[in-house]
């Protein structure tokens, strides 16, 4: 008998069975002791949502926009990095199921398939997300890329300088080039159906990067190239020189900060993703969800503001819109469905999620989610997300 797949926690005990550890874990975890990686989904449950009877819930819609494109539901796939170690072929999938679905999907620079790939498998246009590297020959020609592949927007992740503590990464030697411990490869051979698909496709290396930059031809010379490109020394005016490489809309991802906020407004965002990142950069910080409020509150109706970090249901979503977000990113959500079905998966993702949040908002007497506002929500009064620092003694 096939499963029966009701909520987005069915398809991850599939992907569990069918995916490796390694890549597993790899979505399924945070940094350091995870803290943030918890809270990102539990702060969710902390937010109360306000039931309404006896209003007129008929002719229902979820449609809405995000930057300008029509959205069936306010709702973007994430760039998710090696999506297609998740499943072969994975970021091809993934793109078509958002594509039929209608809502965006975000192509990461270190995905296994390829701008021109995902691009030769779609019709409609995609985002494709970008990190802050600092070999400006490799950037322009990835930006000229996008724009040739007909990308509607990129989306630039500006919390990434350096890696978080990842312990979980590390124990499974997941790293170009992969150094498997036994545990690893004995759990490897027992993932007959996943090995197969990889084994039926070419696209295995990360095709953003190999053969597009001198030297780096195979994983380890690619592991020597992202090492020392990756820039550390990242500032808002090195930002502003991505944008002038970019004439397109641009979104900033990674944003958890006020003060950044308003400085992604001065460089000419025409979103921001509160985002940390998914709680695999810095442990310990706020989840997104706690973090929206005093970034909404800065920049007002300056930037669209959009969350990423923890969204695993249509309810999620709702929260998220009614606390003042224009549209929601979910990540490893829509990894699940992936791991476990392939392309198919993705979609049952979309229809839970859509589905959730339809049926949600209807409950709290709302028809159009653009009508969502706070009103809808009972909100701790601990939860403003604004924490004062520790007074030094005088």
């Amino acid at each position: 008998m096939p499963p029966v797949i009701t909520e987005i926690e069915d398809l991850k005990r599939i992907y569990r069975r069918r995916v490796p550890k390694m890549f597993y874990d790899y979505c399924e975890s945070g940094s350091w002791t995870e803290q943030t990686f918890r809270e990102n989904s539990s702060d969710f449950d902390k937010i109360y949502l306000r039931q309404r009877v006896a209003v007129d819930m008929a002719n229902r819609t979820t449609r809405s926009t995000m930057i300008g494109q029509d959205v069936a539901m306010p709702v973007a796939l994430a760039p998710v990095g090696m999506t297609g170690m998740q499943h072969w072929d994975g970021e091809i999938k993934a793109a078509k199921a958002a594509e039929a679905f209608g809502v965006p999907f975000s192509l990461s620079t270190m995905s296994i398939c390829s701008i021109e790939d995902v691009a030769a498998n779609t019709s409609k246009p995609f985002w494709l997300q970008v990190y802050t590297l600092t070999d400006d020959d490799y950037m322009r020609r990835l930006f000229d890329r996008a724009r040739a592949a007909k990308c509607s927007a990129a989306v630039i992740t500006v919390d990434l300088q350096l890696l978080g503590q990842r312990h979980k990464d590390h124990r499974n030697g997941l790293s170009a080039p992969p150094k498997p411990t036994l545990r690893t490869l004995v759990n490897l051979s027992t993932k007959w159906a996943w090995a197969m698909g990889m084994l039926s496709t070419r696209r295995r290396q990360f095709g953003n990067i190999v053969g597009h930059v001198a030297d780096v031809d195979d994983p380890s010379s690619l592991m020597t190239w992202t090492a020392q490109k990756f820039d550390q020394s990242l500032n808002w005016d090195r930002i502003r020189q991505f944008r002038d490489m970019w004439d397109g809309p641009l979104i900033i991802k990674g944003i958890m900060d006020p003060r950044d906020a308003l400085e992604a407004v001065n460089v000419g965002a025409d979103a921001i993703i509160v985002s940390n990142h998914g709680g695999r950069q810095l442990d310990g910080a706020l989840s997104s969800i706690r973090a929206l409020t005093p970034v909404l509150d800065a920049v007002g109706d300056k930037v669209e503001v959009h969350l990423d970090s923890g969204v695993r249901s249509g309810q999620d979503v709702l929260k998220a819109l009614a606390m003042g977000a224009k549209g929601v990113h979910i990540g490893r959500a829509y990894i699940y469905g992936l791991g476990a079905m392939g392309q198919k998966g993705v979609t049952r993702a979309l229809e839970i999620i859509r589905n959730e949040l339809d049926v949600s908002m209807a409950l709290c007497g709302r028809r159009h989610v653009t009508d969502i506002d706070r009103d809808i929500l009972l909100v701790p009064e601990d939860f403003s997300g604004r924490w004062e620092a520790p007074r030094r003694n005088a």
